[in-house]
C-alpha cells in the first residue's frame, strides 16, 4: 500500500466540498491547502482536524487526537487511513437557477390563464465548512453548483411560485407588468429562503430574479400582446372598438354603395354621433372605390384662360374658342388674374376659380383677385369695397351711404356722433380721443 506524500485540490472553483480520493496517509504526509480553503480530516465519520490555507503535516504533533483515535506513538511515524475533505469558502456569485416547469397562474386584469417562466442566479458562501459537510455532503464524492440547486430546487420553487403569486393576485398586476416588480420580488424570495441555507452552513449572498415571461407560443399570452397592440392603434388614432366595428360596416357599404348595407351604414353612423366624420370616412372610401380612369381624367385636364373651356393636358389648342395654350402660356404670366387662393390663372368674367372654385374678388382698380375682407389690394393698395353693415352688399371704401339701403356709412365721433374722418385721433367737436 502505497503512502500519499502530498494531499492537495485544485479543482474548478464551481465545486463547493471535494473529498481526496485515497484514505492511504502517513504522519509524514504533506496536506497543502490553498487561500480561500479549508481542510478537514475525517477517520470513522469523526472531523479529528480543521487546517486553514498553507502547507500541514499530519503528525501527531500537529494533531495531538490522533494518537488517541488511531493509536500512534506520539512524535512516531506511522502511516493511517483517512479521509480528506477539501471544502471551497470562496464566494460563489453566478449559481443559475430556473423554474423546470411553466407556473400556471390565472392573470388578474384580463382573466386569462398564463404560463410563467422565471429563471435567475444567487450567489452563496460557505461559512461553516464542518456544517455544510455533516448537512449536506455526506458520502457524496464532491458537491458542485449543480448539486446545491437540485438539493435546493424544492425550497426554491416553493417560495418563488407563492411569492410570485401573491404578487400577481393581491396586488391585480398583470403578467405583462410583473417585470417592473422584479427587484421587489428578489429581495422577498432572499429573505424567505436564507434562514434554509443557514441551517446547512451556507450564506446566502444574494439573489436575484433574471426575468419573468411567458412562453413565445402561448396562445394566451399571443392574445394578450394582440389585443394590447391593438388598443395602443386605437389610442393613437383616436377611436373605441365599436366605432372601428362601425368603420368595418361602411366600408362594407362602400364598395356596394347601392346596396341595402350601405343605408344601413350611414343610419348606424348618424345613430352613434359621428354624422360629420362619418360623412367625411364615407366620403373617402367612395372616393376611393371610383375607377382609377375618372380620376386620372381630372387630373389631366386644364381651363383655358380665355373662355375657361377645360381641356385635355396634351390639347394644344383650346375646344371652346380655338385659342392655342402655348401662346396663353406664353402671355399668362404677362396679362393672367391669378387665383389668390390657388394661383391658376382666372378665366375672364369668371364669378369662381375653375380650378379651386374659391369666389373671385377683383380689385376695382387693377383688377387683381384679393383675400375675401382686405381692406386694401395687395397688388396695387387701392381701397377695396366693404360689406355694408346694413345689407352686406359691397360699397365702395369712399362712399358716405351705401347705393344699396341707403345707410350711412361715414365715420362718427362715439362721444357726439360728429364726422370724422379715417386716421384721426381726437374729435374736433368735442375732442374725444379716438384712437
Amino acid at each position: 500500500m502505497a503512502i500519499i506524500e502530498v494531499v492537495k485540490y485544485e479543482g474548478p472553483p464551481d465545486v463547493f466540498a471535494w473529498r481526496y480520493p485515497k484514505q492511504e496517509l502517513g504522519t509524514w504526509t504533506q496536506l497543502i491547502v490553498h487561500d480561500t480553503q479549508e481542510a478537514i480530516l475525517y477517520k470513522g465519520g469523526q472531523a479529528l482536524d480543521s487546517f486553514p490555507a498553507g502547507r500541514h503535516t499530519l503528525s501527531t504533533a500537529n494533531i495531538p487526537i490522533l494518537s488517541n483515535v488511531i493509536n500512534l506513538p506520539f512524535g512516531g511515524k506511522s502511516p493511517f487511513t483517512a479521509e480528506v475533505w477539501f471544502v471551497n469558502k470562496l464566494r460563489s456569485l453566478d449559481v443559475k437557477w430556473g423554474t423546470s416547469s411553466p407556473i400556471q397562474l390565472q392573470d388578474p386584469k384580463y382573466n386569462i390563464i398564463v404560463s410563467l417562466r422565471a429563471f435567475g442566479q444567487f450567489g452563496v458562501q460557505i461559512s461553516d465548512p464542518r456544517k455544510f459537510l455533516g448537512t449536506m455532503v455526506g458520502t457524496l464524492p464532491t458537491f458542485d453548483q449543480g448539486t446545491l440547486v437540485k438539493y435546493y430546487r424544492g425550497v426554491l420553487m416553493s417560495n418563488i411560485t407563492e411569492i410570485i403569486s401573491s404578487y400577481i393576485v393581491r396586488k391585480k398586476i398583470s403578467v405583462v407588468e410583473i417585470n417592473a416588480y422584479i427587484a421587489e420580488i428578489s429581495k422577498h424570495i432572499m429573505e424567505a429562503i436564507a434562514p434554509s441555507f443557514e441551517e446547512m452552513g451556507i450564506t446566502l449572498l444574494n439573489f436575484y430574479v433574471d426575468s419573468i415571461n411567458i412562453p413565445e407560443h402561448d396562445p394566451a399570452a399571443v392574445r394578450i400582446k394582440e389585443a394590447l397592440a391593438k388598443k395602443a392603434e386605437m389610442d393613437i388614432i383616436g377611436y373605441t372598438y365599436h366605432q372601428e366595428r362601425t368603420f368595418n360596416t361602411l366600408e362594407g357599404a362602400a364598395k356596394n354603395p347601392g346596396s341595402p348595407a350601405a343605408v344601413m351604414g350611414t343610419g348606424l353612423g348618424m345613430g352613434l354621433g359621428m354624422v360629420g366624420p362619418m360623412y367625411e370616412t364615407v366620403g373617402h372610401m367612395f372616393d376611393h372605390a371610383k375607377p382609377q380612369e375618372k380620376n386620372d381624367m381630372q387630373i389631366k385636364q386644364k381651363a383655358c384662360t380665355k373662355c375657361g373651356m377645360l381641356n385635355g393636358e396634351e390639347a394644344r389648342f383650346c375646344s371652346g374658342c380655338g385659342e392655342p395654350f402655348q401662346t396663353q402660356a406664353e402671355e399668362a404670366p404677362a396679362s393672367a388674374i391669378l387665383c389668390n387662393d390657388c394661383g391658376q390663372p382666372l378665366a375672364p368674367n369668371a364669378k369662381f376659380c375653375l380650378h379651386c372654385g374659391d369666389p373671385y374678388h377683383a380689385c376695382p382698380k387693377c383688377g387683381h383677385d384679393h383675400p375675401a375682407g382686405a381692406a386694401e389690394c395687395p397688388d396695387c393698395g387701392a381701397p377695396l369695397p366693404m360689406p355694408c353693415r346694413a345689407c352686406g352688399e359691397l360699397v365702395d371704401a369712399e362712399a358716405k351711404f351705401c347705393p344699396h339701403c341707403g345707410s350711412s356709412h361715414a365715420l362718427t365721433c362715439p362721444g357726439c356722433d360728429h364726422e370724422i374722418k379715417p386716421g384721426q385721433k381726437f374729435c374736433m367737436e368735442c375732442g374725444h380721443k379716438l384712437m
